[in-house]
């Protein structure tokens, strides 16, 4: 008999155990059932899936509204940020965490990041920077600079902000940034600023970053400044700014190792990308150059300024740069060196192919003779050194000007190369398409035939310019697919 019951009770227990698996599955989905009916009614928790590519994936998440967020484009969320920053950064050895920012419209003055963290915009979400001065706290100018850009003084803090930072992301599925850039636009034009304009995004002292799917839209100033950082990965970002609208670069490494910019489109008052590292005396002593840095597929429009900028301040240093699938629409030039005497520091090892080019002003600009320093008591005798300077590969139409190269008297310009170049003039363009001073190189394949400085070494060297075949450190980078869920209320 007891044997009988042993082999009854094992018969019986898959079914028994179906039946329960059946009753606790009906009563999940009633429960679910009733959560997503109590939210919709009572405006609970939804729960939405997020899925993106990224350097790190987070153990821990939560949303803006967890923190007293409210997005309705008129309450101000900085305090918001800010809890929210400091509560999930308790999370940083442990998996770190991500902050949601669901679809609204979130207005905030300046806030700082922490380590280990992400910062995630829904598609719908827009930060709203706000007008409000006394958001927007004041720092010291940078080291290698010694004073403002736009003020002798410190400066405003970015909207989004980090110093001494690793493990960074600041991404989304093309949610949008506003610095609503009209107000400080003014008080630039009217000299009303006691100091420099805030930018959207700058990150400090920090390692191992990305930045992208955004849409940046008027900026105050710069949209996007990694200085004296390194690892850095800018991806997919979307930057708009009226034409008009003073110093509003796109994305400025300053004094980094180890970045790509990529898949990137910028519609810009001034530089789309420009390169730099520190400014006279400042960067002579600071001395970080910026180098190792990768720009590829990059459309630009930009018709006062230029499509990729080495400078003006590059008294730090400049060198290995490396663009290619660049995209320049109605802009002033391609590409621009920009120096002056008293910058000191070198722009060398820059290699650029693959540029195509519509409606310029000029396809090649140096300049030599840029003032603009900082004070008065930068060395006179402190010359830049331009050299080995790569250009091929290239077509350009409806331009001006084919080039404009303005070395430095008894500091002349060495190493340029000029190869497999077609420029077509515009209609009314310049009588001379190619002025030359103080610059030496070589050319091949180039027309209009190019300066006598730079002479043609025959057309079988079309390939005669440089682009270097290994991978620099940043392409090695491989992102992960991050997926998380999150609670928010609507």
């Amino acid at each position: 008999m007891v044997e009988t019951h042993k082999k009854i009770a094992n018969l019986t227990q898959p079914i028994v155990s179906f039946y329960c698996l059946q009753v606790i599955s009906v009563l999940v989905a009633v429960v679910l059932l009733l959560s997503v009916s109590r939210g919709e009614c009572r405006k609970g928790r939804i729960l939405e899936a997020l899925e993106y590519s990224a350097i790190s994936c987070r153990a821990h998440s939560a949303s803006l509204v967890d923190f007293g967020g409210v997005g309705d484009g008129q309450t101000l969320n900085t305090k918001a940020f800010q809890d929210a920053v400091s509560e999930l950064s308790k999370y940083g050895s442990e998996g770190g965490a991500q902050l949601y920012v669901p679809a609204g419209k979130w207005l905030t003055g300046s806030f700082s990041l922490t380590s280990h963290f992400t910062l995630f915009l829904h598609r719908d979400a827009v930060l709203l920077a706000s007008q409000d001065i006394s958001q927007w706290p004041v720092i010291k100018p940078l080291p290698s600079y010694g004073r403002g850009r736009d003020a002798a003084a410190g400066r405003y803090t970015s909207l989004i902000f980090g110093t001494n930072l690793t493990d960074v992301i600041i991404t989304g599925d093309n949610g949008t940034i506003d610095g609503q850039g009209g107000l400080w636009w003014q008080r630039f034009h009217g000299g009303k600023l006691k100091y420099t304009r805030p930018y959207l995004i700058e990150l400090m002292y920090s390692a191992d970053i990305q930045i992208s799917n955004l849409t940046l839209l008027n900026s105050p100033s710069w949209n996007v400044h990694p200085v004296y950082s390194r690892n850095i990965l800018i991806q997919g970002i979307t930057i708009l700014a009226p034409v008009r609208s003073p110093n509003t670069d796109g994305i400025n490494p300053d004094s980094c190792t180890n970045t790509r910019i990529e898949d990137c489109y910028i519609v810009s008052g001034d530089d789309c990308v420009a390169v730099k590292s520190g400014w006279d005396e400042y960067g002579i002593a600071y001395g970080m150059p910026t180098k190792q840095l990768v720009i590829r597929r990059l459309t630009c429009i930009s018709p006062y300024s230029a499509v990729i900028a080495l400078g003006s301040e590059m008294s730090g240093g400049i060198q290995d740069v490396r663009a290619e699938d660049i995209v320049a629409i109605n802009s002033e030039s391609g590409i621009r060196i920009k120096t002056g005497i008293g910058r000191g520091g070198y722009v060398k090892d820059i290699y650029v192919r693959g540029m195509t080019m519509k409606t310029m002003k000029w396809a090649f600009w140096m300049t030599g003779n840029y003032g603009s320093h900082a004070d008065n008591h930068y060395d006179p005798k402190a010359f830049p050194v331009i050299q080995g300077i790569n250009y091929r590969d290239m077509v350009a139409e409806n331009v001006s000007m084919a080039a404009r190269l303005e070395g430095i008297p008894s500091d002349p310009f060495t190493g340029i190369c000029i190869s497999n170049v077609t420029i077509h003039l515009a209609a009314k363009a310049k009588k001379v398409p190619w002025t030359c001073t103080d610059v030496e190189g070589i050319s091949s394949g180039v027309t209009p035939t190019p300066c006598s400085t730079l002479p043609d070494q025959g057309p079988e060297k079309t390939s005669l310019c440089n682009f270097p075949a290994e991978s620099l450190p940043i392409d090695t980078v491989e992102l992960q697919k991050c997926s998380y869920a999150i609670n928010y209320y609507p």
